[in-house]
């Protein structure tokens, strides 16, 4: 027997990094050295007073039973907290929190929620893949705001045709920026709240990357802004901040109404995260804040010694504002896959092709600093030998 795929599934674009994945444990299980720097996991452990924290509450048969269907309330308060501490920003933690199973999660989600087909999405091009999911489950339209060097990786607001604006619906921004490292400034975004306020937009900001900024950049959350929470939400996840890509733990803030329609939705598909990793997760909240420091001078240690490698031999890259990638151009007219490919063929390195995060992601590939220092070099080396030989 077979049975009819729902047209929204088949909407689906292919999961741009499990192809990569793939293609990597191969080469790994032939025997290969991969330096994978293709993808966004963090490669180091989650704190020890959070694992700790997990251990404790798993002993405690309370944490077994359901959790509420809208999460603890502890975690609420600690993630409200942390946003007064952290940027100044006050939040009702029970009208203007929604914890999330991860911040991908959330995406989706906005996009069930307030997107129908003949509707319009705006989307940062390169942007983060998974923009694109919960658009074409909600059967709308991805139009592509592009964002390069030659605009700063700021997309040109009046660039955008009147009849886009007249169909949009939802606004994803992403700052720092996955994948270039590009930050933005507080006048930007006041710049996107008036044009949301101007056609009844909502903004979501994806602030995945906001601990980690470089140099004299620290990246802005969205909320800090007046008139934010009028118009938007932004999700914030614990993946990157404290190295719990596993554990699938964000949460969304801002606009109450958008906020109470995510837990709406949620009562429908969870119970809520494990009790367990709610409290290990108030625990990392509620944590040193010198502990992020240490870890964003990690990554700026990275950066630096990668990219101090790759200009060593002659190949020039921009340094990132933040984030844990650097963006790198290829020589003009160079296919992104092609090279991603050749260069884990030949060179055993691991990179992610410009063109999986949109058209203008091309000529592109990025580097992912989730290694240590010395093989990041390493991976340096590797790259600058094997451009050598093709360039």
């Amino acid at each position: 027997m077979t049975f009819r795929l729902a047209n929204r599934i088949v909407r689906l674009p292919e999961q741009f990094f499990s192809g990569l994945t793939r293609r990597v444990a191969a080469f790994q299980q032939a025997g290969h050295d991969v330096i994978n720097l293709g993808q966004g996991n963090p490669d180091l452990p989650t704190p020890s007073h959070i694992v700790e924290a997990l251990r404790e509450a798993v002993l405690d048969p309370v944490t077994h039973r359901y959790p509420p269907f809208r999460g603890l309330p502890e975690l609420k308060e600690a993630a409200a907290d942390f946003y007064r501490r952290t940027y100044g920003v006050r939040l009702d933690p029970e009208r203007e929190i929604a914890i999330l199973v991860g911040g991908k999660t959330g995406l989706v989600e906005i996009a069930e929620l307030y997107l129908e087909p003949g509707d319009v999405a705006l989307v940062p091009d390169p942007g983060y893949p998974d923009y694109l999911s919960g658009i074409a489950l909600a059967g709308a339209e991805p139009h592509a705001l592009p964002i390069t060097s030659s605009n700063g990786y700021i997309p040109n607001l009046e660039a955008v045709p009147q009849a886009v604006w007249e169909r949009a619906k939802v606004w994803y921004l992403n700052y720092p920026n996955n994948p270039t490292g590009a930050g933005t400034t507080a006048r930007f975004f006041e710049q996107a709240i008036q044009k949301a306020r101007q056609h009844g937009v909502l903004i979501v900001h994806d602030f995945a990357y906001g601990a980690i900024g470089y140099d004299d950049h620290r990246p802005p959350s969205f909320l800090q802004i007046e008139g934010a929470k009028e118009v938007g939400i932004e999700i914030y996840t614990l993946s990157k901040t404290f190295n719990m890509a596993g554990w699938r733990v964000a949460f969304a803030a801002g606009h109450e109404e958008v906020i109470e329609h995510i837990n709406r939705i949620q009562d429908h598909y969870y119970v809520s995260i494990f009790a367990a990793v709610q409290r290990a997760s108030v625990a990392a909240l509620r944590g040193p804040a010198d502990e992020i420091e240490a870890l964003r001078q990690t990554y700026q240690r990275r950066r630096d010694a990668f990219l101090g490698a790759l200009r060593s031999a002659g190949i020039e890259a921009p340094s990132p504002q933040g984030s844990f990638f650097c963006w790198i151009p290829l020589p003009s007219g160079v296919s992104s896959v092609a090279f991603a490919n050749a260069l884990l063929e030949e060179a055993h390195v691991a990179v992610a092709p410009g063109r999986g995060f949109g058209e203008h992601g091309e000529g592109h590939v990025r580097v992912g600093l989730l290694a240590p220092e010395d093989r990041l070099v390493e991976a340096a080396e590797r790259m600058a030998r094997f451009w050598a030989r093709q360039f």
